[in-house]
């Protein structure tokens, strides 16, 4: 018979853990068949840009104090370069411009005028050289190839610093072309006077008409152009540096901010650092202020009593040239040439003589004026002096040769004594004295001005960078007390 076992209780002992009951679990989704859409993505949020999140950086940054003392270093510090570096441009600008009105602009303004008085001279030269007949003084001879090579000398100077495909270089161009076409029709005229052809007369007044119909307006326009080119270096080199003086004036601001935000919040009056760029911020704006008013105030001078004073005082020059030429040609032509003004015929040369006398005692009255010293007043008054006797002799030589006293005619325009020609020559060298004067009161004044800007924009950078390292330094020792 068989029975059933009885079960026993469990050994005595720790009980096994129950394990839970695991849920069911979903089936694993099935993937799509045929044409059924995939599910849609989760979605996600625009990317940032670098930008945005360096602001969300700074912002979060502003919201300590460590964060906002980095932040005003960056500025201060940005603040005293920006200062620095536009000044040292501006003032390099305007340090090279005032060169250039020292060395480069007066003397091409100079040479020019010396183009045109050089040749006005050697016309003047000429025309005398054919009064004296076949034997031509040999000083009147000297003097007139003398002229024609400062002439030539100086367009080879004018060509050389004159920009490339510049108005300048086609009229030096130009002259350079009708220089020996000139000297060639002059040596026709001596040739022809030597062998008494009256024929010689009218190849001079060929070259008369070619070189104040041509070249002495050509002549004119080159120093015009000059003139033009200094006044724009002038007005290169003064104007105030507005842009350096704001920002200088900004960068002391933020700096005092900086320290009187610093005083409140740490009870400390100084801050070496910050200290060090507002001494340093303040030397530069000061020494920017005075360095560029003292540079200013020497070139405004110099053009006052310098340029101003050379400009009248070439026209002056020119004037008279332009009159004892015009004073010899009148004997030379004899009146074949003639002018109609108004209802009244008159001499043309003779005619251009009084209209050139008249500038000559315009110009003078005007150096006279400008002159600021005895040095320079005395030529131009003794010049004045001189033109009234010239008008005079001239009156008397002209009435002479209406008469038809041609040789005592003759005799007071180029004879021993007491002639036109002295007058002429005494003008010339007061006017070439006045010149030498003003020449030397020009390059004062200018090179005063200049220097007073040498070694600004290399020293205003030195300083401009040791003063945004001061803030650096000074902004550092804040910070290092929250480490």
């Amino acid at each position: 018979m068989t029975h059933t076992p009885k079960s026993s209780p469990p050994p005595p002992g720790p009980a096994l853990p129950v394990l839970p009951a695991v849920p069911a679990q979903a089936a694993p989704p099935t993937r799509p068949t045929g044409n059924a859409p995939a599910p849609p993505s989760p979605p996600t949020g625009p990317r940032r840009t670098a930008f945005a999140e360096g602001l969300d950086q700074l912002r979060s940054a502003a919201t300590t104090e460590p964060g906002r003392l980095r932040i005003i270093g960056a500025l201060l510090a940005l603040l005293v370069i920006a200062f620095g570096s536009v000044t040292a441009w501006q003032m390099t600008d305007r340090a090279a411009a005032a060169d250039d009105v020292l060395t480069r602009s007066q003397p091409l303004s100079s040479d020019a005028a010396d183009i045109y008085r050089s040749l006005a001279d050697a016309n003047t030269a000429a025309s005398s050289g054919f009064l004296a007949g076949g034997q031509e003084p040999a000083a009147t001879r000297d003097r007139y190839e003398r002229d024609i090579r400062t002439a030539a000398e100086k367009l080879v100077n004018a060509a050389a610093n004159a920009e490339p495909n510049s108005p300048s270089t086609a009229t030096i161009a130009e002259l350079n072309r009708l220089l020996p076409e000139y000297k060639g029709l002059v040596e026709r005229a001596r040739t022809y006077n030597r062998q008494g052809f009256p024929v010689g007369g009218a190849y001079l007044r060929y070259a008369n008409e070619k070189m104040q119909e041509q070249m002495l307006p050509a002549a004119e326009d080159l120093y015009k152009k000059e003139n033009q080119r200094l006044g724009a270096d002038y007005a290169a080199a003064t104007p105030y540096p507005w842009a350096a003086i704001a920002l200088g004036v900004a960068a002391l601001a933020a700096l005092a901010w900086a320290q009187h935000r610093n005083y409140q919040r740490t009870n400390r009056v100084l801050n070496h650092g910050l200290v060090a760029a507002t001494a340093t911020a303040t030397v530069v704006l000061l020494w920017l202020v005075v360095g560029h008013t003292v540079a200013r105030a020497g070139l405004n001078d110099s053009f006052d009593h310098g340029v101003r004073s050379l400009k009248v005082l070439h026209d002056a020059r020119i004037a008279s040239l332009k009159a004892r030429g015009n004073e010899n040609l009148t004997l030379v032509a004899r009146g074949a040439e003639t002018k109609k003004v108004g209802e009244k015929t008159y001499d043309a040369y003779d005619y251009d003589f009084g209209e050139d006398i008249k500038a000559l005692a315009t110009h003078l009255a005007a150096a006279e004026k400008l002159a600021d010293d005895t040095s320079g007043e005395r030529p131009v008054s003794a010049a004045t002096g001189n033109m009234r006797v010239w008008k005079k002799r001239h009156a008397a030589a002209r009435q002479q040769d209406e008469y038809g006293n041609y040789q005592q005619a003759l005799k007071r325009v180029i004879g021993d004594k007491d002639t036109t020609g002295e007058c002429f020559d005494s003008v010339d060298e007061n006017l070439r004295t006045a010149l030498a004067h003003e020449e030397t009161e020009f390059k004062r004044a200018a090179g005063d001005g200049r220097d007073a800007l040498t070694g600004m924009p290399a020293g205003v950078a030195v300083l401009a960078v040791l003063g945004a390292a001061g803030a650096v330094l000074g902004i550092g020792r804040r910070l290092s007390e929250y480490r």
